[in-house]
Parts: C-alpha cells; sequence; structure tokens
C-alpha cells in the first residue's frame, strides 16, 4: 500500500445519517401511524431512545391513555412534558431520564 495513504478507522454504531448528533429531538405525527399499531409504534419509537435524549410527539387529541399507559409499563423511565395542548395539536416531549 502506497505511503502516502492514510487509513482512519470508520466510527462504530449509530448510522450513517449525520443526524445522532442533532440536539432537537425527533418529531414523530402519530396520526400518520394506522390506529391499530399506533401505541406500539410509539413505544418502540421511545426504546430506541438513550438517557438525557427524547422524542416529541404529535396528536390531534390529548393522548392520556397512552400516557397512563407509558407509566404502567416504565415508571419514572420518562420526564413528560405538554409542549402545545390544543384544541388541534397536542404537542408532547418524552426525555428518557
Amino acid at each position: 500500500m502506497p505511503e502516502d495513504i492514510e487509513i482512519t478507522e470508520k466510527p462504530t454504531g449509530g448510522c450513517a445519517c449525520g443526524e445522532h448528533d442533532a440536539v432537537a429531538f425527533p418529531e414523530l405525527n402519530v396520526q400518520l401511524i394506522p390506529h391499530e399499531i399506533r401505541h406500539a409504534t410509539i413505544f418502540g419509537a421511545l426504546a430506541g431512545v438513550k438517557p438525557g435524549r427524547g422524542l416529541i410527539i404529535q396528536a390531534t387529541h390529548d393522548p392520556k391513555p397512552l400516557l397512563a399507559q407509558l407509566e404502567q409499563r416504565e415508571p419514572g423511565v420518562f420526564a413528560v412534558e405538554y409542549i402545545e395542548r390544543g384544541p388541534e395539536i397536542w404537542k408532547i416531549q418524552f426525555v428518557r431520564n
């Protein structure tokens, strides 16, 4: 191999999209998810959130049943904060503790 070629190690883990270091939390419009799999999809997305990071969901109603279900499944794991409270759109931020 020629000596003027520098070989650097590729970083492991993460994806190659370049968004993994973004400061803003991703936002998920849950109305785009079929109703039959909506909660399961949200829980799957939340499972991928690392400590100190978060996810914002956007819904057309107050997702109280989802919040109750999350607290039953993972008590105290997420800090939940309403960013917007209707009447047309609710935005809720979840941050993993």
